[in-house]
């Protein structure tokens, strides 16, 4: 699976609206816009027509699960996105599901390494899908690791840095 290189809003949205379940029509729908022609102009941002609100792409997203639009915007940042796990939904299942994830993720980064490696030069389009694979297996493999914490704490919540300071 190539993973896509956001470098835009636009494309973090028209992304986010193209990976609703069942397509516009159904995404049109769910945010209860009644003309589709007018919902597609608010994903690309044409028509002078206001684009959508960053709830509804999370709305959308939420529904369809997918993070284009934290991604793009944490990757502006020079950062990376992390969901936090649900702990109701925590258990020995769950954390070994977590674990294959993100070493399959580590596994695509090793492929794209050496794919790019193969005549001995990285060019700036395989820099870019590298760095966009490495920065989906940290946060994978940061969310297990919260999992696992939040799994297995022995006395209330556990505290997750903020990052602050």
């Amino acid at each position: 699976m190539k993973l896509p290189v956001l470098d835009t809003r636009r494309k973090a949205v028209i992304a986010a609206a193209n990976a609703f379940p069942g397509g516009l029509a159904y995404a049109s729908d769910f945010l209860g816009e009644v003309n589709l022609k007018r919902f597609k102009n608010r994903i690309y941002e044409s028509a002078g027509v206001k684009p959508l609100t960053d709830d509804e792409i999370c709305t959308l997203e939420t529904e369809a699960k997918t993070t284009f639009l934290p991604d793009y915007i944490c990757a502006m940042y020079g950062g990376v996105f992390v969901r936090l796990p649900e702990v109701a939904d925590l258990d020995n299942v769950d954390i070994h599901r977590r674990s294959l994830r993100t070493s399959v993720k580590r596994g695509r980064v090793d492929q794209l390494l050496a794919m790019a490696l193969d005549d001995g030069e990285i060019t700036a389009a395989e820099a870019a899908d590298i760095l966009a694979g490495h920065a989906k297996y940290l946060a994978a493999r940061h969310e297990e690791v919260i999992a696992q914490i939040e799994l297995y704490k022995s006395n209330g919540p556990a505290r997750i840095p903020s990052g602050k300071g």
